[in-house]
């Protein structure tokens, strides 16, 4: 099941959600399921050997798999 990037053209929030086949998303600020797919990289895990210095600053510890710090966040 793939993580998806959104954007809500009802209220413009953006947001990251699980996407299960058999359930469509929606917008978990007002429920608006009018919504923009985002175009966004994917993140690979190429060592099991990281450490916590190796989790970007601003990782938001979001429960990708692999741990935080998996989804390879940058801040701008």
């Amino acid at each position: 099941m793939p993580i998806y990037e959104y954007q809500c053209r009802q209220c413009s929030k953006d947001f990251e959600m699980l996407v299960r086949e058999s359930s469509p998303p929606k917008c978990p600020q007002c429920d608006g399921t009018d919504l923009h797919k985002k175009l966004s990289a994917f993140a690979a895990i190429t060592s099991a050997s990281s450490s916590a210095a190796d989790i970007p600053a601003g990782c938001q510890a979001c429960g990708m798999p692999g741990g935080p710090g998996a989804c390879g966040f940058q801040p701008h």
